[in-house]
């Protein structure tokens, strides 16, 4: 039983059993305990290895797994499945040539085994290598041209290459995964064609960050039609009417409003067939509130003048953590990968004398802001945030925005306030490959990791860049 990443398998190797057939039925606890009892039984049964240690990846536990399929691998090297579970687990752990190597491996065994041939693919886009990684994305196509993860696998590499034309019509096959959300949908989705005299309902999809940077698109889909409806969490509601006063904006925690067409956030550049070259709004699409504004700005003034009265080089703000996802396991290893802590970023404290930081960490890890590293002089005024306006308002105030990726760095990016974003070594498909700034935002600028889970490289060229941009002349505030 092989899984493609992030996915139940779906490659039964032995129907009969009952562990194999509740696994298949998503009742993997019961699956794991008869898989105990097997292994007790016959402790070097392969197959029982590769399946078992298949599921221990899914419940994230890659080390066990990793133990698991080593076996399993020992026990039967003529075992393609548990050759590909082993890529996978070495994969989830970032160990890319371990993982490489249990591909082929497979491979050797059987050519045509689809899954093995997509996670190579997802490997080696990991590592930048798309040209490569389509070649393998579109063999395991060729297998399965109906499997949603091969095609959601391959968008994902055509996007971080910057198809968008392509990637995006293939991401469409997100929809059709099991674990994608319905949204309610009982009317047609919007697929780029006019719309007079009809309403399309605009609704979210991912995260907050998802739905700020692509709500740049909701202008230009106006355009087509007669009448839009955006539907989005109540945090962003605020900010969003303030940035797009012209369109309705509602709560996802009032009842559908009436519509006549759909579309998630996610498929509007697919609708309104986007390429790099047309993404809009690049210099800025938010709009931060003039009354909370001025209320940071004077604040800010205050905890200058609790120093002593010497006003900072720089206003920074900073974020270290996103928000954790265990729902959802995709979501979370990025967010374990993407996420660090406020040590992390104490070789900024030295970077420049002046420096006055702010916590914009919100969350679990917002904690960390109480005992901040030493020499960094952070205040921390969240508890004054209640939603995203607010965070918009305290942002326009500051100089600079220092982030990891996530929704903070979105919303600053959007406002046009510079953003120094560290992103994590298989940075995100929206980002592109091998570039340092953005498309979508003009204001922002990529630190990616050079080597998978350290931030040493990233944090060492901002501290660099932190102390160039502390000599300028201060700017004059008003």
């Amino acid at each position: 039983m092989s899984q493609t990443a992030g996915s139940i398998p779906d490659q039964v190797s032995r129907p009969e059993d009952n562990a194999e057939d509740l696994q298949l039925a998503g009742h993997l606890h019961e699956a794991a305990a008869a898989y105990q009892t097997r292994l007790a039984q016959n402790p070097d049964d392969a197959r029982t290895l590769s399946n078992y240690g298949g599921l221990l990846c899914a419940f994230s536990r890659f080390d066990d797994a990793l133990k698991m399929l080593t076996r399993a691998v020992a026990c039967d090297p003529t075992l393609p499945d548990a050759w590909s579970n082993l890529g996978n687990a070495h994969m989830y752990l970032q160990h890319y040539d371990e993982a490489i190597a249990a591909y082929k491996a497979c491979l050797q065994r059987q050519p045509t085994h689809a899954l093995a041939l997509s996670n190579l693919g997802v490997v080696l886009d990991h590592r930048s290598q798309h040209t490569l990684a389509q070649k393998f994305h579109q063999a395991a196509i060729r297998l399965t041209p109906a499997n949603p993860k091969t095609r959601t696998n391959y968008a994902i590499s055509l996007l971080l290459q910057g198809d968008y034309l392509a990637g995006f019509r293939e991401y469409e096959w997100r929809w059709t995964t099991p674990s994608s959300h319905s949204y309610g949908k009982t009317v047609p989705q919007w697929k780029g064609e006019p719309f007079p005299g009809r309403t399309l309902m605009i609704h979210t999809e991912g995260g907050f960050g998802d739905m700020i940077q692509f709500s740049r698109f909701i202008p230009i889909a106006a355009q087509r039609g007669g009448r839009i409806v955006v539907r989005a969490r109540r945090e962003l509601l605020t900010l969003l009417r303030q940035s797009f006063p012209e369109q309705l904006i509602v709560s996802e925690d009032d009842a559908l409003p009436p519509h006549d067409l759909q579309c998630p956030v996610l498929s509007l550049p697919f609708a309104l067939g986007t390429t790099v070259a047309t993404i809009p709004s690049a210099a800025g699409f938010l709009h931060a509130d003039a009354q909370k504004t001025s209320f940071w700005r004077e604040t800010l003034q205050q905890d200058v003048a609790k120093r002593g009265g010497r006003p900072p080089s720089l206003r920074v703000g900073l974020v270290w953590a996103g928000a954790p996802h265990p729902e959802i396991q995709a979501a979370e290893l990025a967010d374990r990968r993407r996420s660090t802590d406020l040590s992390t970023f104490a070789p900024l404290a030295g970077s420049a004398p002046d420096i006055l930081f702010y916590s914009l960490q919100i969350g679990e890890k917002s904690s960390q802001a109480k005992t901040p590293p030493a020499g960094m002089h952070l205040i921390d005024h969240t508890p004054l945030l209640r939603d995203f306006s607010d965070t918009a308002a305290l942002i326009n105030a500051l100089d600079l925005v220092i982030a990891v990726d996530t929704s903070t760095a979105h919303v600053a990016a959007g406002l046009g306030k510079p953003v120094w974003m560290l992103s994590r070594y298989d940075q995100c498909w929206r980002w592109l490959s091998g570039r340092t700034d953005s498309p979508w935002y003009d204001s922002l600028r990529l630190y990616q990791q050079t080597a998978p889970l350290d931030w040493s490289d990233p944090v060492r060229r901002i501290r660099t860049d932190l102390r160039t941009l502390a000599k300028r002349p201060r700017p004059t505030r008003t």
